[in-house]
């Protein structure tokens, strides 16, 4: 209902029966602010990104201009303890002979240069982020003053800074004797205490509003009501529902019942491991270890490559060979001959609302979106089932997740029916991987990530496939958290009322149906 109001016009609401109309706004209301809190959180992580990454950039910027100062400070103190090292002077005369080249004055000076400018190995531009505490203060006190959050267990600490900054909002002079410093990590502690061991509010906030994104992002720290940032395990099953379900679950997981078992025989296992790979260590010629920058590495050769087999060769192209040359549309045209995936699209208000040829309008909607070329390709004038604007109405009114979602779905049932998905497995067994893109657009989903994306913003496209080769599910999440968040969210989007061999197999996200499917 929340998501019909969104897409009508203002009149049709208004033309409702009025506890019809209260409903589909209330329902209105109440996505709207669950979609809201979410875009907030998503805009509060990519702020803190670019506080971060300005602060960062801010700071080489700066050590690149005192590199200079820092060399003749160090110039100057190697010329002083290069006397340590000279065996021909007695320890009697170390002191004389090292002041005779460079002065005690001289000396203190560089010291003092080195500690202003040297940086340690666990800095990273803490002082050039607390020197935007300013842009904080902007949207920090509106944050804590509507944002409710919580956290789990290995959150506490971080919530407990967070309600501190709650407590001690809108004081022009608070007393910081009671911060909690257990967030205060070794590299922000000198910035936050000082040498009078008197907390700074200014370096605190921001370290606690560091911590707190990191947090978020690992959903130690979570807000209730958000669909994209909330507790990960609200969806899991709790109670009586939970333990009716557990023998279950762990009998096909091959688990046993209390999590102490497992967690002994994993112990057990993974302790024979061990034990076993470090006696064949010195054996083992394809495993070595070498020292590489101070710290020793473990160095796996790499496997010699296979060629391949001329069978292998000849079964490739007589397989190309037998595979018919068809245009895509017709393709997913057959496919809603077989499996009738087109049939589960239905109207937005009306479910039993048909037009003619309604397939061929959802197949050309659904290839224009998952090739992602648009509508205009696919507009044919003298052809009633694609002109644009039916196209467009079909868009509008059908492609939603609440009908992809049966229709990726009956598509997936189809495909456990084929024998060679049946060999291929049992559908019982699902991976999880993602794809990774660079956007050429500003959106809240897309952050920087050097590693994948260079000096551009990027996106995660994350996608789960069974073992029989079908598509499972599909979310776009940034680029820039733990994947390992979304398999779980993955996951729990799922059904829970199938059995759980069949969880990832007879069920389907909101995932386009044509990446889906091929």
């Amino acid at each position: 209902m929340g998501r019909y109001a969104a897409s009508t016009w203002a009149p049709n609401i208004a033309r409702m029966p009025d506890e019809r109309r209260i409903a589909t706004l209330l329902s209105f209301a109440r996505l709207f602010e669950v979609t809201s809190l979410d875009d907030v959180l998503d805009l509060l992580d990519l702020l803190i990104t670019d506080l971060l990454a300005g602060a960062e950039k801010s700071g080489k910027k700066e050590r690149l201009r005192t590199l200079r100062d820092l060399d003749a400070a160090a110039l100057t103190l190697k010329e002083a303890c290069t006397v340590l090292l000279d065996e021909s002077c007695e320890d009697p005369s170390v002191r004389p002979t090292a002041f005779s080249r460079v002065s005690p004055g001289e000396i203190e000076r560089a010291i003092a240069t080195i500690e202003s400018l040297a940086r340690s190995k666990t800095e990273r531009y803490e002082k050039e982020l607390v020197d935007r505490y300013r842009r904080v203060r902007r949207f920090l006190p509106a944050l804590l003053n509507t944002v409710e959050f919580q956290a789990t267990p290995s959150g506490t600490a971080v919530l407990q800074a967070v309600e501190f900054l709650q407590s001690i909002e809108g004081e022009s002079r608070p007393d910081l004797s009671g911060a909690p410093l257990e967030v205060v990590s070794k590299a922000w502690r000198r910035l936050v205490l000082g040498e009078d061991c008197r907390v700074d509010r200014r370096a605190y906030t921001l370290c606690v509003v560091k911590n707190l994104q990191d947090a978020l992002r690992r959903r130690d720290v979570f807000v209730p009501g958000s669909e994209r940032w909330g507790d990960p395990r609200a969806k899991l099953l709790q109670g009586k529902e939970g333990e009716s379900m557990r023998p279950k679950i762990c009998q096909s997981l091959g688990h046993e019942r209390t999590a102490t078992a497992t967690l002994t025989a994993f112990a057990r296992i993974l302790d024979e491991t061990y034990k076993r790979i470090a006696g064949n260590l010195q054996d083992n010629a394809a495993v070595r270890i070498e020292p590489q920058n101070g710290r020793d590495q473990l160095i796996l050769t790499g496997l010699d490559k296979l060629p391949e087999p001329e069978s292998l060769v000849e079964l490739r192209k007589t397989v190309a060979s037998l595979l018919p040359r068809v245009n895509l549309p017709e393709a997913l045209l057959e496919i809603h001959v077989h499996t009738g995936f087109a049939n589960e699209f239905t109207h937005l208000s009306e479910s039993d609302a048909r037009v003619s040829d309604l397939p061929v309008s959802v197949c050309a909607v659904l290839l224009a979106e998952a090739c992602n070329i648009g509508l205009e390709p696919l507009v044919q004038r003298d052809g009633p089932a694609l002109t644009r604007d039916r196209l467009t109405w079909v868009q509008q009114n059908y492609i939603r997740v609440e009908t992809l979602t049966p229709a990726n779905a009956k598509l997936v049932d189809a495909q456990a029916t084929i024998p060679l998905a049946q060999a291929w497995g049992g559908g019982e067994v699902a991976s999880a991987d993602g794809l990774r893109f660079v956007t050429p657009v500003r959106t809240l989903n897309a952050g920087y990530n050097p590693k994948y994306f260079g000096k551009e913003r990027g996106i995660t496209y994350y996608n789960f496939t069974s073992n029989q080769f079908s598509g499972l599910h599909g979310i776009v999440v940034p680029g820039t958290l733990r994947d390992s968040i979304f398999i779980l969210q993955g996951v729990l989007e799922q059904q829970t009322s199938l059995r759980p061999t069949e969880i990832m197999s007879d069920t389907a996200g909101a995932s386009d149906i044509v990446f889906g499917f091929f």
